[in-house]
């Protein structure tokens, strides 16, 4: 829709890697919301301590997002080169 009224392609291109990032993101923070309460509660449970490392986090994190950038820039790169009037008939 965007290349009909006058997108340029780096523009799409962008807003689809942008929308990749904040998903794969945002998986990776509710992941390690999860992960960080599950290992809260099993730690209590077998007596061990809880130990929470901010830098491994922040390093799944970014991994996260890499991610999306990797997986997401190959739809969005074929989706930038697209007819208008092609993606238009198809949709």
């Amino acid at each position: 829709m965007r290349l009909a009224v006058g997108a340029l392609e780096s523009e799409v291109l962008l807003q689809f890697l942008i929308e990749a990032v904040v998903l794969s993101a945002l998986g990776g923070l509710v992941g390690i919301i999860i992960a960080t309460a599950a290992s809260y509660v099993l730690s209590g449970t077998m007596g061990v301590p809880y130990s929470f490392d901010l830098s491994i986090n922040l390093l799944a994190l970014v991994f996260s997002a890499f991610i999306g950038v990797v997986f997401g820039y190959f739809p969005a790169r074929s989706a930038a080169r697209m007819d208008p009037i092609e993606a238009l008939r198809h949709e």
